[in-house]
C-alpha cells in the first residue's frame, strides 16, 4: 500500500496528474479592459437602452459644469452614422500633465482610467451626478471612435481615441480667445452594441427634461434631417430654457386636466448638509382623474427606482397633512397614509447634494441616508406654510384623502366580513396586495419576482379583481427539498397562506381564494427558471389546482418595437423577427428596445400587454388526467421528467442535457 505522501507528485498533483491550473491561468484586466469584457457591470447591458446610457454619462458631466455655475449652454447633436456630439461652454477638461503620470495629460488620464475625475474631493464640484468616476472612461472604452476637443486658457486642443486607447497624441488647434468648454463626439462600438441605433425621440426627450431640472442652463438640440422621425414629432433644431423649473414642467404635463387645487404645490429650499450647500426642488399636483406619476432626480440624474429622497418627500407630505388636520380639529386626518396621498398624484422632486450614493453604476436608485432627513424637513416646512396659507385648497385635499382612507378601511372590512370563510384561519402574508372583490369568481393572483416587479404590477392591476404577491427571487425547489426546508421557507409559506386552499391531502378547492393563479415572470432565462420552480411547486404540492384549470403563465413581452405612431410588442426573438417582416415591413428604421424586466416596464405598458384580460395572452398549465391507459403512461412520463429535471440527482439532469443538447439553438444566456 502506498503511503499518503506517494499519492502526490512534487508539483502537488494527486496521482501525478496535472490539474491544469497555475499562475498563467490568472487573468489580469488592465486599463479599460474590464469595461469591454463586462459592459453590463458599468452600463447595465449591451442593448439599445444601455447604449443610450453612454449619452447620459457625457450629458451628466456637462450638466455638472452648469449646475456648479461654470457653464450655461449645452449642445446635443445626433449626427448621421449613429454619432453623438455633446458640447458645453464650461471650464474645459484640464490638458496639463497629471502629477502622478507626468507623461500623460489629465485629459488622457480621465478618458483612459477608471475611477479618475475631478469630483472626489469636493473642491471642484459642489454637487455632481455621481462619484463613480467611470463615466467618461466607460464611454471611451465602449466607443470605436471618440474625439474630444477642449478649449481653455485661450487655446484649443484635440485628441482621438478608439476602444479606450488613444489613436493620436494631444495636439494644439491654435488660439481660441473666445471659446471655452469641452466637446465630445463618439460612435458606439458595433462590437459591443451590434445594430442598435440612437433614437431621436428618446434623446430629444432627455434634452428637454434636463433643461427643466436646472433653470440656469440652455440646452440646444440638433439632429441630422435624414434620421428625423417621419411623423414630425422631433424637430431638426430646438432650444430649451425653462426658468420655471419643475413647476413649469408639471404644468406642461398636466395641461388642461382638472385638478383638486387650482395651483400645484411647488418650490425649492436650501440647507447645509455636511458643511456644504444642498437644495431640493419639488412640484406636486393632484389631477381629478387620478392618472399620476412620481419622478425623482438627484443632481439632474433620473432615479426611476426612487430611493431615500422619495421616501423623505412622501413622509413630509403625509405628516404635514396630519398636522393640518390637528390644527383644524379634524381627527380623521390621523388615518391618512402615504398611499392615500401619493396614489394618483403627479409629483416631481429633484435634489442637489454633495457626494450622492447610488445603487449601481446606472444610478437608478438613490441610497444616501441623509437625503431622507433633509428632504422631509425642507419640504415639510414649506407644505405646512402652503396648507395654512391656502386653507381652501388644504381643506379640499384633506377631505379627499380622508375619503380615500375611509374607502380603504371599508374595503378591508368588507373583505374580512364577506370572505371570512376563506380567511377564517388564514394569516395573509404582509406583501400580498389583495383584491377588493368579495367573491372568488373572476379574481386572480399574480405571482411576480421581487418588490420592483411587484410595484409595477400593483400600479397596473385592476384593484377590484387582481391581487399581487411579490416573491423574493427564485423560490425553493420543492422537488429536491426536505419537508423541514419547506416548512422553514418564507416564500413557500407566504404562497400557501395567500391561496388558502392547503396542500396535498389537505387541499380544499372550496377554500381557494382566487379563480386564476397566474405566474408572471420576466421574459428571459431567469424568468423561465423561476416559472419552472413555481410550476414544480404546484405540481408537487397542489396538483389538484392544476387539474382544475386554475394555473396560468402570463406572456409578458421581451421587446418593444416602435416606428412613427405604431407600437408593437414581441414575446421573444422569433416574434420580434416576425413583426419586423409583417408589421414593420419597409426600409424605415424601427426603434427596438428590450425590457430588462417587469420592474422597469411602465405600469401602463405592463397593464396593456400582460395584465388586461381584454388584451393579454395567458397559457393554461395542464397535466395528464390519467383517465385512459395512454393518459396514465403520459402522466407517468411527466412525473419522471419532473423528477429527472428538478429532483435530487444531478446525473439525471446531466444525462437529459446530453441527450437533448442537439435540439437547442439561439440560447439566451
Amino acid at each position: 500500500m502506498a503511503k499518503n505522501d506517494d499519492l502526490f507528485d512534487r508539483a502537488g498533483n494527486r496521482n501525478g496528474k496535472s490539474n491544469g491550473y497555475s499562475a498563467k491561468d490568472i487573468e489580469i484586466l488592465e486599463g479599460l479592459e474590464p469595461v469591454r469584457k463586462r459592459p453590463g457591470m458599468y452600463i447595465g447591458g449591451t442593448d439599445e437602452r444601455a447604449m443610450h446610457h453612454l449619452v447620459a454619462e457625457v450629458l451628466d458631466n456637462a450638466m455638472d459644469e452648469a449646475v456648479d455655475g461654470h457653464a450655461d449652454t449645452i449642445t446635443i447633436e445626433l449626427m448621421a452614422g449613429n454619432r453623438i456630439l455633446i458640447r458645453d461652454n464650461g471650464r474645459g477638461i484640464p490638458v496639463d500633465p497629471h502629477p502622478r503620470f507626468p507623461k500623460l495629460s489629465a485629459l488622457e488620464v480621465i478618458l483612459t482610467t477608471l475611477h479618475s475625475g475631478g469630483k472626489f474631493s469636493g473642491k471642484n464640484y459642489a454637487t455632481s451626478g455621481g462619484l463613480h468616476g467611470v463615466g467618461a472612461s466607460v464611454v471611451n472604452a465602449l466607443s470605436d471612435e471618440l474625439i474630444v476637443e477642449v478649449a481653455r486658457d485661450r487655446e484649443a486642443w484635440s485628441q482621438s481615441y478608439s476602444r479606450g486607447k488613444p489613436t493620436s497624441k494631444l495636439k494644439s488647434l491654435g488660439a481660441a480667445p473666445n471659446r471655452r468648454g469641452t466637446t465630445i463626439t463618439f460612435h458606439p462600438d458595433p462590437q459591443i452594441f451590434g445594430n442598435a441605433r440612437f433614437s431621436a425621440e428618446r434623446l430629444y426627450r432627455a434634452a428637454r427634461s434636463k433643461s427643466y431640472l436646472y433653470g440656469g442652463v440652455e440646452i440646444r438640440w440638433k439632429c441630422d434631417p435624414t434620421i428625423l422621425p417621419k411623423d414630425g414629432s422631433v424637430p431638426a433644431e430646438d432650444t430649451f430654457h425653462f426658468a420655471g423649473g419643475l413647476r413649469e414642467y408639471l404644468e406642461s404635463e398636466i395641461g388642461q386636466r382638472a385638478t383638486l387645487t387650482p395651483a400645484p404645490f411647488a418650490g425649492s429650499a436650501k440647507t447645509d448638509l455636511n458643511g456644504r450647500e444642498s437644495r431640493v426642488e419639488w412640484a406636486m399636483w393632484w389631477p381629478q382623474d387620478e392618472d399620476g406619476f412620481l419622478r425623482s432626480y438627484c443632481n439632474t440624474v433620473p432615479t426611476p427606482e426612487g430611493g431615500t429622497h422619495e421616501n423623505g418627500f412622501r413622509t413630509a407630505l403625509v405628516r404635514s397633512l396630519k398636522r393640518y388636520g390637528e390644527l383644524v380639529s379634524n381627527r380623521k386626518a390621523a388615518q391618512i397614509t402615504a398611499d392615500d396621498v401619493m396614489d394618483g398624484s403627479a409629483g416631481l422632486v429633484s435634489i442637489f447634494i454633495p457626494e450622492p450614493q447610488f445603487q449601481g453604476q446606472t444610478k437608478e436608485k438613490l441610497v444616501s441616508v441623509e437625503a431622507t432627513r433633509f428632504v422631509e424637513s425642507l419640504v415639510g416646512d414649506n407644505f405646512d406654510h402652503w396648507l395654512t396659507g391656502d386653507k381652501e385648497s388644504a381643506n379640499v385635499l384633506l377631505e379627499h384623502f380622508i375619503t380615500r382612507a375611509e374607502e380603504r378601511a371599508r374595503r378591508k372590512q368588507d373583505k374580512e366580513q364577506q370572505r371570512k370563510t376563506a380567511t377564517r384561519k388564514l394569516r395573509l402574508p404582509g406583501k400580498l396586495a389583495d383584491c377588493a372583490s368579495a367573491k372568488r369568481d373572476d379574481t386572480e393572483i399574480f405571482l411576480v419576482e421581487g418588490d420592483s416587479a411587484g410595484g409595477s404590477a400593483k400600479s397596473a392591476r385592476n384593484r377590484e379583481t387582481q391581487a399581487i404577491l411579490p416573491l423574493r427571487g427564485k423560490i425553493l425547489n420543492v422537488a429536491s427539498a426536505s419537508a423541514a426546508q419547506m416548512r422553514e421557507n418564507q416564500e413557500i409559506s407566504d404562497l400557501i397562506q395567500a391561496l388558502g386552499c392547503g396542500t396535498n391531502s389537505h387541499y380544499n378547492e372550496e377554500r381557494l381564494r382566487y379563480d386564476r393563479v397566474i405566474i408572471m415572470t420576466d421574459a428571459d432565462v431567469d424568468g423561465a427558471h423561476i416559472a419552472s420552480l413555481l410550476m414544480t411547486f404546484f405540481y408537487k404540492e397542489m396538483p389538484q389546482l392544476i387539474e382544475n384549470g386554475h394555473l396560468f403563465l402570463a406572456q409578458p413581452p421581451l421587446y418593444r418595437l416602435a416606428r412613427g405612431g405604431r407600437i408593437e410588442y414581441a414575446r421573444d426573438d422569433a416574434h420580434r423577427d416576425e413583426l419586423m417582416k409583417t408589421a414593420f415591413a419597409g426600409n424605415a428604421k424601427v426603434e427596438i428596445s428590450r425590457f430588462k424586466g417587469l420592474g422597469e416596464m411602465p405600469a401602463t405598458q405592463l397593464r396593456d400587454t400582460t395584465m388586461d384580460p381584454r388584451r393579454r395572452t395567458l397559457m393554461r398549465v395542464t397535466v395528464p388526467m390519467a383517465a385512459s391507459e395512454e393518459e396514465r403512461r403520459e402522466a407517468m412520463r411527466t412525473s419522471t421528467l419532473v423528477d429527472d429535471l428538478m429532483g435530487r440527482k444531478p446525473e439525471k439532469r446531466f444525462a437529459f442535457i446530453q441527450e437533448n443538447a442537439k435540439f437547442a439553438h439561439d440560447l439566451d444566456v
